[in-house]
């Protein structure tokens, strides 16, 4: 790199977003995620010491720190360091980095100082093709992957990559971390805004810590339009009050991926919510699908599931309730049509709850277990009993008394009769006693007050 080069190089960082000024260099400037990279935490030594003897892989939420300690990586490291974008770049430019890792070793041999670590931003959203180019460099240690992504790499990432990775779980940055990196914002004189006369009110510090619920990109993002939007006052000060705060970052992005790990993540604590009876959650969860953009119709879809699922029996208006409301929508559409979402949940929500719909799956299991017994002759359609070539066996034996015993031809509409093959043992069906079902529980112990049936006594 000439001096004309270095020179550009340097006013386009002086010139770049505050946030990418702001990046720590050493992990003594890093902030966060203590649980990796702190005091004595294997990480650290390992980064200290240049010593990374596997790939790594950071997966946490944006804003964390995964792309700045890859890049810490990089300046503490005497190898050679590539910055790959999954959302930019392919296998053509995977195969770059490649053959210019093998051909350093190749002309050098293998040191430190000629291995390559390359860093593969938003790696999940590379395919499984592009993954699996990667992979055999890896195994041969051509190269040494820091991916990083926002996704469960569980997930998002083959296996047989992971499983040569050292995967690490950033967490969002606390409210502390939040608040040491936008003071240092304003303190760094040299990257910073330490050479401008700023005063930051606490209560717009704190709106911006609250508002970033752990970003810190967006917090310093929020920092630099405050800053850089408002005039000195006579005395030359930049005052950054709440309202001048709230109108640089008024509102949190939420984080919400309809593919990704929030969307499953947030209609799992939806339906847990409403299965768990609490209306004000259910609403909360709710809110947030819909703000995000979630499509109403699986939301509903949801609810119709859940109304039979978790309900069931106990409120069987729960079911009807919801049908209704996904009719309504279908007429009423948005933005009215949420009053339609929330009524579903909040009716199921407030409902008695029963999973007693879940016997069918008990009962599925005993169909594909065991073999099936033939149909209790006395159960066989009428026309193969009274109208085919069983009819002469039929009456000969069984006789009258084993005959199919019609339930209306007695007083309470109900008669002693087996109606399952023979061998099988009922018992699945188990009503929870709450809601409707404590009526259907005293109308089976009426019905078979004389019978001894599992679940009934």
């Amino acid at each position: 790199m000439d001096l004309f080069e270095h020179s550009c190089q340097e006013q386009i960082r002086s010139k770049a977003p505050l946030a990418a000024r702001m990046r720590p260099r050493t992990l003594d400037e890093f902030v966060g995620q203590g649980h990796i990279v702190g005091e004595g935490r294997l990480l650290r030594r390992a980064i200290a010491a240049d010593r990374l003897f596997s790939s790594l892989i950071f997966w946490g939420p944006p804003g964390a720190g995964k792309t700045t300690l890859a890049t810490i990586v990089a300046n503490t490291t005497a190898g050679h360091f590539e910055v790959i974008s999954a959302v930019l770049a392919g296998v053509a430019d995977l195969r770059r980095v490649i053959k210019e890792a093998r051909d350093r070793r190749v002309m050098y041999g293998p040191s430190k100082a000629t291995r390559t670590i390359m860093l593969v931003d938003e790696i999940h959203r590379w395919n499984r093709a592009q993954q699996d180019a990667l992979l055999p460099h890896v195994e041969d240690g051509a190269i040494t992957l820091i991916g990083a992504t926002t996704e469960n790499p569980y997930f998002e990432v083959i296996a047989p990559l992971v499983s040569r990775s050292r995967v690490f779980q950033f967490k969002p940055l606390t409210d502390d971390d939040v608040t040491a990196i936008l003071q240092n914002g304003l303190a760094d004189s040299e990257r910073g805004y330490g050479a401008r006369n700023v005063r930051l009110d606490e209560d717009a510090l704190a709106h911006w810590v609250r508002v970033a619920g752990g970003d810190a990109r967006a917090a310093l993002n929020a920092l630099e339009l405050a800053v850089e939007s408002t005039p000195p006052d006579k005395e030359g000060v930049i005052h950054i009050t709440l309202a001048v705060a709230e109108d640089s970052i008024q509102q949190r992005a939420l984080r919400y991926d309809k593919q990704g790990d929030n969307h499953y993540d947030t209609i799992s604590a939806f339906i847990k919510s409403v299965r768990g009876s609490d209306p004000d959650a259910a609403l909360y969860w709710l809110a947030k699908l819909v703000a995000a953009g979630e499509d109403p119709r699986f939301i509903l879809r949801r609810l119709y599931i859940l109304a039979a699922e978790d309900i069931g029996l106990a409120d069987p208006n729960g079911i009807v309730v919801v049908n209704a409301c996904a009719q309504a929508f279908e007429w009423v559409g948005m933005p009215e049509g949420q009053y339609h979402l929330a009524m579903a949940t909040l009716y199921l929500a407030t409902a008695s709850k029963s999973n007693s719909a879940g016997a069918y799956w008990q009962a599925l299991t005993e169909v594909k277990e065991r073999d099936v017994g033939p149909v209790p002759i006395y159960l066989r359609d009428k026309g193969d009993v009274f109208h085919g070539k069983l009819r002469e066996h039929y009456q000969r034996t069984l006789g009258e008394h084993e005959a199919y015993k019609y339930p209306h031809d007695y007083p309470e509409g109900w008669v002693e009769q087996r109606y399952l093959p023979e061998g099988v043992e009922a018992g699945w069906f188990r009503p929870k006693g709450r809601g409707y079902e404590r009526d259907i529980i005293e109308r089976l112990k009426n019905q078979r007050k004389n019978v001894k049936r599992k679940g009934f006594t």
